[in-house]
């Protein structure tokens, strides 16, 4: 028997969608083109996979071919992770970058390898069911024929443009006529298309040692940028398990760093001292507890965390339970904190989940960081290469400082729970620094207070900013704000037309008899669909 609430208790035009078979994303098309693979035969990889190369495509805002990934996913007896994020170029030294106070947030200076179609290669090789070159055919078809741009991408497009207008490449690709393209308006994107059929055809090879990693270094050489032929071709990803903290009776589990998904995993931990499933999700007393663990957490991610070959403190000993529980300790019921670092003992993205019939279910997210990434666009490839390189920081003996042939700290993380040994819930929520409070408010959610994943992401979301700042959704209620005030918090509302920092989540949690039931975010165009 299904234990959910149906009750939907927040402002919501969407239901769950119950299935054997299911796709959620942030794009309707998208999720379409998975489904498609699945109606083919085709698996939740497969399905997952031809999402992810179609949002290149359709949501252009907010991933592309040069984009990273990361998936998590249960191939019917385990569980996996993957990291597809890229490294830095070679030459990438800190004297690069003397001149700087930070690292550059857009250009050329801000791009790293892509690591996204590695990605799709190798977890096709390995755990799809259908022949590379299907997995394009949606998405070969929405660049070649055109697409009708969906409105919440549409308003982001014009945010990017009005942005990234005089970057390299950008106005060529991206501003057809002078301008981002409006909603309802149809947007041919074929050199994108040719790219895409260059990498079904070569699995991969051309973009990073052929005729397309000649081209994106070509015009790396023109602008004066490091990136060079041998940073594409020595790219490799990796097969890194997850790391995971259990609540009550179950596990979440995350990529291990270079993300922030220990975040996530680090405040659950701290509640798991606490009294949160007893409150009401909603009331004053939850939101302060939730608020005050990740800012701990936070804390900690921001000192130690970065490319895993340059940390100084262990996933594990910052997910010690002893060192969490002392943690949790911290917490003042009554006033909000700014913490600081503890001393553990040394010891703009898209998303997209799919599940079948047969039981594999996938969670995978592909991201250009912030939106449209660097800005830059590799003339005649449709290739807009990300900026995860603003993710290093110059501060001498930080494990996250730049540096040759290195990850930087990463945002994107897919999310995954697990009872018993068995899978539960695929999910994630993009959306920057919102992501590791959004899986634990996802989290809490549907296994604490038992709210269905349509009703979990429909609910209105707080993001901690910095110190005792945060913002809430304007749907939060009144009272609970004003109490949180009360407590020394510093509140922003932002309007739902404004809160694309709230990120967009994508769920799909099993349920009894081997079927699914999905929720798909609001604030996105997304969709759940299945059957």
């Amino acid at each position: 028997m299904n234990e959910f609430s149906y009750a939907f208790p927040y402002p919501s035009r969407r239901s769950p969608v119950m299935a054997r078979n299911l796709v959620a994303t942030s794009q309707p098309l998208a999720a379409q083109a998975g489904v498609r693979m699945l109606l083919k035969g085709g698996n939740a990889v497969d399905a997952a996979l031809a999402t992810a190369i179609a949002l290149t495509v359709v949501e252009p805002t907010g991933n592309g071919l040069g984009s990273d990934a990361f998936a998590i996913l249960w191939d019917g007896k385990q569980l996996h992770g993957l990291n597809a994020s890229g490294r830095s170029p070679s030459c990438w030294t800190r004297d690069r970058f003397a001149g700087f106070d930070r690292m550059p947030a857009r250009g050329w200076e801000s791009v790293t390898v892509p690591g996204a179609v590695s990605a799709w290669v190798e977890l096709s090789e390995r755990f799809g069911r259908l022949p590379f070159e299907d997995l394009f055919e949606p998405a070969l078809d929405y660049a070649r024929n055109g697409f009708y741009v969906s409105p919440v991408i549409a308003t982001l497009w014009a945010k990017g443009a009005d942005l990234l207008c005089d970057q390299p490449g950008f106005r060529e690709g991206f501003m057809p006529g002078g301008r981002a393209p409006r909603a309802g308006e149809l947007f041919v994107n074929r050199p994108i298309g040719d790219s895409l059929e260059a990498i079904a055809r070569t699995r991969g090879e051309a973009f990073y040692r052929g005729e397309l990693a000649e081209k994106i270094v070509a015009f790396a050489q023109e602008h004066g940028a490091g990136l060079a032929m041998s940073d594409l071709a020595e790219h490799r990803l990796d097969w890194c398990g997850t790391i995971s903290t259990q609540f009550k009776d179950v596990a979440l589990h995350e990529i291990p760093p270079n993300g922030q998904g220990i975040a996530a995993l680090m405040a659950l931990g701290m509640l798991e001292h606490t009294e949160i499933d007893t409150l009401d999700p909603d009331s004053p007393d939850s939101l302060h507890l939730q608020i005050e663990a990740m800012k701990l957490a936070f804390a900690d991610v921001e000192r130690y965390v970065g490319d895993p070959a340059h940390m100084s403190m262990s996933p594990e000993s910052l997910l010690d339970p002893a060192y969490l529980a002392g943690r949790s300790k911290l917490i003042d019921r009554t006033r909000a904190s700014a913490p600081t670092a503890g001393a553990p003992k040394d010891g703009g993205t898209v998303y997209i989940t799919a599940a079948d019939a047969d039981g594999m279910m996938v969670s995978f997210i592909q991201s250009n960081y912030s939106g449209f990434g660097s800005g830059v666009v590799v003339p005649g490839t449709g290739i807009s290469l990300q900026n995860r390189g603003s993710g290093f920081v110059l501060e001498p003996g930080h494990a996250n400082i730049v540096g040759p042939s290195k990850r930087p700290f990463h945002t994107i993380i897919p999310g995954f729970l697990m009872r018993d040994g068995e899978p539960l819930m695929s999910f994630g929520v993009m959306g920057g620094p919102m992501q590791a409070q959004g899986h634990l408010q996802m989290v809490l959610r549907t296994q604490a207070w038992r709210q269905n994943p349509q009703a979990a992401s429909d609910a209105p979301r707080w993001r901690v900013i910095k110190g005792r700042e945060v913002a809430v959704e304007s749907a939060m209620n009144d009272s609970a704000v004003r109490m949180l005030e009360d407590r020394g918090h510093i509140i922003t509302r932002e309007e739902p037309e404004a809160a694309f920092g709230f990120g967009g989540a994508q769920l799909i949690h099993r349920i009894n008899g081997g079927g699914y039931i999905a929720g798909s975010d609001h604030r996105k165009d997304g969709a759940a669909i299945g059957f």
